[in-house]
């Protein structure tokens, strides 16, 4: 990897606000890191180094917010997110970019096509809980593929109707999981080497204080701030992947 003038002026402006976004959000980072690192490293490198950071980072928001990890409740999210971001990445690795663009797009408008469908009752009932199963595992194949899981796994995390800062830790989880999985897919297929985990390593002082400001600023805003926040994050998602054709 050649820390080029571009390289550089990411990891020094982009990186730090993407850490400081997923933390004060829960979920968020890769919208603006995935990007970033693709325009100067190339789309699979810069997918990959992406994950990498924000399974880092990731670790760094689990232990900030220790306090409010809903384990019981996020498990089962957390396992089918691990189960796609498998297969995404797998799949990345070898699908030309094309169709892994067309794939995210198909399945961002089934997604908010069948959680319409299924809004009211059925939400807290079994269809609700197996909707938001097969939104955490398709969000774990998007993010797989294009390094971003879209709104999907945000959808499946409100579905949980937790508090704010569980919502946070339940997101950092989930996250940090399919992150990992997705790192240990492209270390194995030979995109994440001994200086994308140097570069790491490196960055874990700003990764730590990046979240701390990220959790002080989720404290300080209300409930309606971070409603707001988290949903231009799922817009900024959305934008994204419609533009990424």
């Amino acid at each position: 990897m050649e820390f080029d003038v571009l390289t550089l002026s990411i990891l020094i402006l982009v990186v730090p606000a993407s850490f400081v976004l997923s933390s004060a959000a829960g979920l968020g980072g890769s919208l603006i890191l995935v990007p970033a690192l693709v325009m100067a490293l190339g789309a699979k490198e810069g997918v990959a180094l992406a994950a990498l950071l924000l399974a880092a980072n990731n670790v760094a928001k689990v232990v900030v917010y220790r306090k409010t990890l809903p384990l019981a409740q996020a498990a089962w999210i957390a396992v089918a997110v691990m189960v796609g971001a498998a297969l995404g990445a797998s799949l990345m690795v070898q699908a030309p970019e094309q169709w892994v663009k067309i794939g995210v797009i198909f399945a961002l408008v089934a997604t908010f096509a069948g959680d319409f469908l299924v809004k009211g009752a059925a939400a807290k009932g079994p269809v609700g809980k197996a909707w938001a199963g097969l939104l955490a595992l398709t969000s774990g194949a998007t993010s797989g593929f294009s390094g971003t899981s879209g709104p999907l796994k945000g959808v499946a995390l409100r579905s949980l109707k937790l508090d704010r800062q569980y919502l946070v830790g339940a997101a950092s989880l989930v996250s940090l999981v399919g992150d990992m999985t997705k790192a240990a897919v492209f270390t194995h297929s030979g995109l994440l080497g001994q200086s994308q985990l140097i570069l790491a390593a490196v960055l874990l002082p700003v990764m730590a204080l990046c979240t701390l400001g990220g959790r002080k600023l989720n404290q300080q805003v209300g409930e309606k701030g971070y409603a707001i926040l988290f949903w231009t994050v799922m817009a900024g998602y959305t934008a994204r992947l419609v533009t990424a054709l």
